[in-house]
């Protein structure tokens, strides 16, 4: 492969579209709603929105790359972004911001989708895992970079700044895409996009028991992060009286637990399988879940405890994502668009499904977010231990 970090770089820009687009508007919240003259719970359903379109998008996105290449439908999604961005940054509804969010996904999701697949393209099962680690240190900058920049945008400019930002990024990473990175797989024209192919497609991925297992244990685990992602805002900023600014270099040092596990990872699979490497991830995320809410409940979460425990909770995630997904893509090659959306539209799903919990379970505590949080590590735990005793998988990294 040609301009191998070129590579990298543009597929590590694609995978974290989305979640920047999710956290450097987190500060805004409640700037937002005061400009909105609604609650921060009708902002955060704009967040939801998000997640939701994500789910549904890829499903779209999956047989369009199977059958038309990679390349082309990322370009039309970049596309169907920038322009969400730009009405995004102009709305001055609540409810058409959260409908305008669901666009932005669906534009966004393709280069999730597409990034996965190329991966799948290029790499070998157990590279690949390695690949996902590396994509991973770009992702994680995301969520170190964004809210700062938010904050900071938030001191200088309208919030409206931010989807302009948005905007500019995006063209970027579309100009990328079309002139530096090399297609990975020239599409299969004789696939067909009715309906019924398109399921019996998405069925035989489904089936197979390697990646429904792990993709369950992924996305489950995956709960927790969106969970944080929908209520820190609120505990950070109300219940504990940090400035924007200060939220932002606490979201900072939060995401950088991924960014040290991820890159741990990859020496760690050199030496032990990926099933191995997330099961024990499993437990210690779990077990910090519990922790939290027992912190909680003994009246003992001070700011600092919080910080340091959702830091090591997404310390245990950053071992999890890139095994579980690598573990869960590894029986595809000519379906890899299709399984790669198939995964990002189960989690985001459960990611949109923890975010509106937290959402609707609001009452002004951090019960809401930090008990979705240690939920979804515990059940995640449950299904990876039930799996490894009792389902029979196909893998070579198992």
């Amino acid at each position: 492969m040609k301009n191998r970090k070129t590579t990298l770089l543009i597929l590590g820009l694609l995978s974290a579209i989305g979640p920047f687009s999710i956290d450097l508007y987190l500060p805004a919240f409640d700037i937002i709603a005061q400009d909105f003259n609604t609650n921060v719970e009708n902002v955060q359903l704009s967040l939801t929105s998000f997640f939701i379109g994500i789910a549904f998008g890829q499903m779209i996105y999956g047989p369009l790359l199977d059958k038309y290449g990679r390349k082309k439908p990322l370009l039309v999604g970049l596309g169907i972004y920038v322009v969400a961005s730009i009405l995004c940054a102009f709305t001055r509804d609540i409810n058409h911001l959260i409908l305008l969010r669901f666009l932005q996904a669906l534009g966004s999701c393709g280069g999730m989708v597409g990034a996965r697949a190329m991966v799948a393209d290029y790499y070998s099962s157990r590279e690949a895992a390695r690949v996902f680690s590396l994509l991973m240190l770009v992702i994680g900058v995301s969520p170190i970079l964004a809210p700062s920049i938010g904050a900071f945008m938030l001191q200088h400019l309208d919030w409206h700044y931010i989807f302009i930002f948005l905007t500019i990024l995006a063209a970027v990473i579309l100009l990328g895409t079309k002139f530096l990175l090399p297609e990975s797989y020239a599409g299969n024209k004789e696939l067909s996009l009715k309906p019924k192919s398109i399921l019996s497609n998405f069925w035989q991925v489904l089936s197979n028991n390697t990646f429904i297992s792990y993709c369950l244990i992924g996305s489950i685990s995956s709960a927790g992060t969106y969970a944080y992602l929908a209520g820190s805002s609120f505990i950070m900023q109300t219940l504990f009286g940090l400035s924007k600014s200060q939220y932002g270099l606490a979201f900072a040092f939060i995401a950088s637990a991924m960014i040290i596990a991820t890159q741990i990872n990859r020496w760690l699979l050199k030496k032990h399988s990926s099933a191995r490497i997330s099961l024990i991830a499993n437990i210690w995320q779990a077990c910090i879940g519990i922790c939290m809410v027992i912190a909680l409940s003994l009246n003992l979460l001070t700011f600092p405890t919080l910080l340091i425990l959702i830091f090591l909770f997404l310390f245990g995630y950053g071992f999890i994502f890139p095994n579980t997904s690598a573990i869960a893509l590894s029986p595809f090659k000519g379906l890899a668009g299709s399984a790669s959306a198939l995964l990002g539209c189960i989690q985001m799903a459960i990611g949109a499904l923890a975010s509106a919990v937290v959402s609707l379970l609001h009452n002004s505590t951090a019960w809401p977010m930090l008990s979705v949080m240690a939920f979804g590590a515990v059940a995640s735990l449950v299904l990876h231990l039930f799996v490894r005793r009792f389902v029979k998988t196909n893998t070579e990294l198992a």
